[in-house]
């Protein structure tokens, strides 16, 4: 199980000539034990506020740059996990392309390391800078698609900031280049249609590859 994100598909078989079947491979469940350990001390780190029983396990399908048929993984909050798996089934039906989806403790649980491949992912705990509030992706009600051309960007102190430090010729939102989320971009408005605010649309910085739950929700359901 967790070494599935590396099997390939390719013409509706996978690597090990197994029929894949689309309603299958897409899935949502309780943490396997295998995974829970791999996870433990990285992305589950001993401070977690968060029950393992309240995150869920997903498989998914995608299409990576490659154009073939990648099988993927994440972790996130149950209360997202069934919206996610219908995002990430009608992005695969239109042949949407994320070059990575594979569990952040593959490296290492950190962002800017994940965010640098280019790996698309949820749940990673941790508290906002400065504060003993749990962010969105601590909460595991937060995810970054194709992180590496849609970057973290905010100007402190008159210096420009971007996360991951490597995408800073994805900065400019006027140029035309492959995998740029906009707001008419499908991605975009699948998360939007499930309720998700999208990072490109705030004022205080732009976060072009986050789409989390919004505040006035997260009170709603007392995470």
């Amino acid at each position: 199980m967790a070494f599935c994100a590396t099997f390939v598909f390719c013409n509706g078989f996978n690597t090990r000539g197994e029929r894949m079947k689309f309603k299958d491979s897409f899935y949502s469940m309780e943490i396997p034990d295998d995974i829970f350990k791999s996870m433990e001390g990285k992305s589950y780190k001993a401070n977690c506020t968060v029950e393992r029983e309240d995150l869920r396990y997903l498989h998914i399908l995608h299409i990576g740059f490659d154009g073939k048929v990648h099988e993927g993984e994440m972790i996130c909050n149950k209360i997202i996990a069934e919206d996610l798996l219908e995002i990430f089934r009608v992005l695969y039906s239109n042949k949407y392309q994320i070059e990575k989806m594979r569990l952040i403790d593959e490296y290492d649980a950190d962002d800017e390391s994940s965010m640098r491949d280019n790996n698309s992912s949820s749940f990673n705990f941790r508290f906002i800078s400065f504060t003993t509030k749990v962010s969105k992706h601590g909460l595991g009600v937060a995810v970054d698609i194709n992180p590496l051309y849609n970057p973290y960007i905010k100007e402190v102190n008159g210096r420009t900031n971007v996360e991951p430090a490597t995408a800073t010729e994805y900065v400019d939102r006027n140029r035309d280049f492959p995998h740029k989320l906009t707001g008419n971009d499908l991605c975009c408005r699948l998360f939007a249609e499930h309720g998700f605010e999208w990072g490109g649309d705030w004022t205080s910085c732009k976060d072009y590859q986050h789409f989390e739950l919004p505040d006035e929700k997260i009170r709603e359901l007392g995470l």
